[in-house]
């Protein structure tokens, strides 16, 4: 199971492993939401989801592997919620904002954790490609939802212009945790950006 990127509950063939993975992940939130970036070590890490250290490094090579393979995972969850009623809004800008608003609350009400996801998110290199991808993927799919809900096809414009959101989001988030702005203030860009991309 040796691999430079991290391994997905897909490259877990039994459930002991997808168990290991998913109390490998357990730990780093917790970690996280106790003290941040700086809490999350690989060997509190390991200790916590009681597995070996060298078993950790196999499911995630590094330390920022972890962290943004927890985001995605976080992502995960803010998809399934939103999966489960419509979104409501009458138009794509309308919901696109209730989506990002509902995940920034989200995050924000968790600042520790917040910090510690985005910051990885932040360092990640190109070691950390696949990660990142995916990362990028789910919050692409929650804003085309939003923009398209029922759409069978989506526009390469539509996928473009959700991932611009997604990045310019994502920008407002790093702006926040690093104290750089208000949680309003992250809001108001928010908002500014969907509106001048979707003008409906």
């Amino acid at each position: 199971m040796s691999s430079t990127n991290s391994l997905t509950v897909d490259d877990l063939g039994s459930a002991a492993q997808r168990d290991r993975r998913k109390r490998i992940l357990d730990a780093t939130y917790e970690l996280a939401k106790e003290g941040g970036f700086d809490a999350v070590q690989m060997r509190a890490v390991a200790d916590k989801a009681d597995v070996a250290l060298g078993t950790l490094y196999r499911y995630f090579p590094s330390k920022i592997h972890l962290l943004v393979s927890a985001l995605g995972r976080e992502f995960e969850v803010a998809e399934s919620v939103l999966r489960e009623k419509p979104i409501p809004g009458d138009t794509p800008s309308e919901r696109v904002i209730f989506v990002l608003k509902k995940t920034t609350r989200g995050l924000q009400g968790d600042p520790h954790l917040t910090e510690a996801l985005t910051r990885a998110f932040m360092f990640a290199d190109a070691s950390v490609a696949n990660e990142i991808h995916a990362v990028g993927m789910l919050l692409t799919s929650m804003l085309t939802r939003a923009m398209h809900p029922g759409a069978t096809e989506l526009t390469d414009d539509d996928v473009a212009t959700a991932r611009v959101i997604g990045d310019v989001w994502l920008s407002a988030l790093v702006a926040w945790v690093t104290g750089r702005s208000t949680a309003a203030e992250t809001g108001a860009h928010m908002e500014n950006a969907v509106r001048l991309l979707l003008r409906d």
